[in-house]
């Protein structure tokens, strides 16, 4: 069987995710990590794969079939993805779910010219979430949509914190009010505002010297992460940080509260619990280089995002298989 060949920029909690994740897929085979970092001072978990330089990407690498773009959705992922799907199919998480439209506007536009197939925000949410949000209009058109996170560590959230100067580390949880959550199970279908929803809670190590207020109006203020959340703040020591917020679980809710055509109560629910929040992320992004590979293959071009892409596509099984054991 010939193997999906995938490339990986970006070495760290999501990028071993979808290092680990390559690791069960026998259709695929991982044959290289690309860092922006000293090639010497990064040691992947997959035995003889070889650790590159980025800038190898943009003379052109031939021996990759999907790069996985596993950069922060703050600042990296607006610049790597269309640079480089401009030559590679590519797959990305995107997660500021307010910039996605100029996201694709952005790669669809330099992937449509190269030829290339970028599938954007492939994760859990945006992602499986999306799709269930997507199900749950189209099955039940009379009735409201409910998402809640949590309790969990938020990767980009975090990542956009440690993007603040005067930041050294930080976590961030997303809590569901969880009276809103049952007050929607019930079939009350209540009216919520985003900050009835959830609350945030922000575990921040300060570089020496820095002004802990400065940080910490910064991080409530700011706009599609705190800003509409009431933001708790707290400042610990790396130590502390390092002891009590090693892991990186998540989760959450996606619920259709409805009616069907004959007036009868309807509530659609989709949950994950995940023990790791990358880990989850990055086996979503390797069924999408699946997909992503398989478009290519067929002389697609453009951006993409789950909407776009039948569920076949992500599967390594034949059709005969799924309509078998699936359906």
């Amino acid at each position: 069987m010939e193997r999906i060949r995938i490339g990986i920029l970006g070495y760290g909690n999501l990028g071993r995710g979808v290092e680990l994740a390559i690791s069960q897929q026998a259709d695929m085979e991982l044959v290289g990590v690309f860092t922006r970092r000293d090639p010497a001072s990064v040691k992947v978990q997959t035995e003889g794969v070889p650790v590159r330089p980025a800038s190898e990407l943009d003379e052109g690498a031939d021996d990759i079939d999907v790069l996985v773009l596993c950069g922060g959705s703050a600042t990296d992922l607006p610049e790597q993805t269309p640079r480089y799907a401009a030559k590679y199919t590519v797959v990305d998480s995107f997660d500021t779910h307010a910039n996605i439209p100029e996201h694709f506007a952005a790669v669809d536009k330099v992937a449509t010219i190269g030829g290339t197939i970028a599938i954007i925000s492939c994760g859990w949410d945006p992602g499986m979430f999306s799709l269930n949000r997507l199900y749950g209009t189209c099955v039940l058109p009379q009735g409201t949509d409910y998402t809640f996170w949590g309790r969990g560590v938020s990767q980009g959230h975090s990542d956009a914190i440690r993007r603040i100067d005067g930041v050294a580390d930080a976590k961030q949880y997303t809590i569901p009010v969880e009276a809103a959550l049952e007050a929607v199970r019930s079939g009350a279908n209540p009216e919520l505002a985003t900050r009835q929803k959830h609350t945030r809670e922000c575990w921040v190590v300060l570089e020496e010297g820095a002004d802990a207020a400065a940080v910490e109006e910064q991080i409530v203020t700011m706009p599609n992460y705190f800003a509409d959340y009431d933001t708790t703040v707290h400042f610990v020591s790396q130590e502390e940080l390092d002891r009590d917020h090693a892991g990186i679980p998540h989760g959450g809710f996606v619920l259709r509260s409805g009616e069907t055509g004959d007036g009868n109560p309807a509530l659609i629910e989709y949950s994950l619990k995940l023990g790791s929040n990358p880990g989850f992320t990055g086996n979503v992004l390797v069924a999408f280089a699946r997909a992503a590979h398989r478009l290519s293959v067929e002389g697609q071009s453009g951006a993409r995002t789950v909407f776009d892409i039948a569920p076949a596509y992500l599967s390594s099984h034949s059709g005969d298989y799924l309509r078998e054991h699936l359906l």
